[in-house]
């Protein structure tokens, strides 16, 4: 058996078009850039998404520091405040209501860990727990849990 001849397999084999293989390169550049076309767009859906969670924990966190100042005019209220304690702290409610603060007060309703924080115990004949007495409002922010009500459970 002879050793197989280079140049006959050469002779053999057609010549490339160089028209086709433009083409397959011009395929190659265009699926590359459509590919990084969507990697830019999901890359941008990823940043809007990170500001917009970066600008919800910030505004939380603001939030979160001006419950004490709600708490401040309960307490105010509660005690014979005027009207124009009232009117301060409905504006300043009605202001973040309107931006996704919800009030956690539910007087009688059924005891949830999740919702509510059992400071004071009263015995009971029945099986389950009811609050009794809210201590101290609780909120949620945009339906997230930012302070647990403090309540007075009984059972």
């Amino acid at each position: 058996m002879s050793e197989p001849d280079p140049d006959r397999e050469a002779e053999l084999l057609p010549e490339p078009d160089p028209l086709e293989e433009l083409a397959r390169e011009r395929d190659d550049y265009r699926d590359a850039l459509v590919r990084l076309q969507a990697d830019f767009e999901n890359y941008k859906k990823r940043m809007i998404k990170m500001q917009t969670d970066h600008l919800e924990r910030a505004a939380a966190a603001l939030v979160e520091k001006l419950l004490p100042v709600l708490d401040t005019a309960d307490l105010a209220l509660a005690h014979g405040g005027g009207e124009d304690i009232k009117q301060v702290a409905s504006a300043l409610t009605t202001v973040l209501e309107r931006e996704g603060l919800e009030r956690i007060d539910l007087d009688g309703g059924p005891f949830d860990p999740t919702l509510h924080d059992a400071v004071a115990h009263e015995p009971s004949d029945g099986g389950g727990q009811e609050v009794v007495e809210v201590l101290r409002a609780g909120y949620r922010w945009k339906g997230r849990v930012l302070r647990p009500a403090m309540v007075k459970v009984k059972g």
